[in-house]
């Protein structure tokens, strides 16, 4: 089990950036695969970003393609979101998540019951 603590968001005009973090604790960090997804309120949560083991893999959800990049530097048990060119519709919760898979397909690394530590949240809120 890791414990996840995200930080880095904010209120942030439509067209900036923001950089999400994720700090994980526990030795077994580098094994896993890591994603982040969003809950807009009154919305289920999203898959938005996922990323292998050792970052030689990484998928995205369309609407986050060419804006948002996912990394890891699994020296400092950290995982990052760059986010720009924000919009009003990225507005959410932001949570990380872990899994003991190091490498999912393309497919199952959205799906959220593969995933097994969750972080807090962090809110992300853009204006337009």
């Amino acid at each position: 089990q890791v414990q996840l603590v995200e930080s880095g968001g904010g209120l942030v005009q439509a067209g900036g950036s923001l950089r999400l973090s994720c700090a994980a604790s526990g030795r077994t960090f580098s094994t896993y695969s890591m994603g982040w997804f969003r809950q807009a309120p009154g919305k289920e949560r999203d898959f938005v970003a996922g990323i292998s083991w050792n970052g030689g893999s990484t998928s995205y959800t369309d609407s986050v393609k060419g804006r948002f990049t996912i990394s890891r530097d699994n020296a400092k048990n950290t995982v990052y979101l760059q986010m720009n060119s924000l919009k009003p519709e990225d507005t959410a919760v932001y949570y990380c998540a872990a899994s003991r898979v190091p490498a999912h397909t393309a497919q199952s690394i959205r799906l959220m019951n593969l995933y097994n530590d969750w972080g807090q949240g962090t809110q992300v809120t853009v204006s337009s």
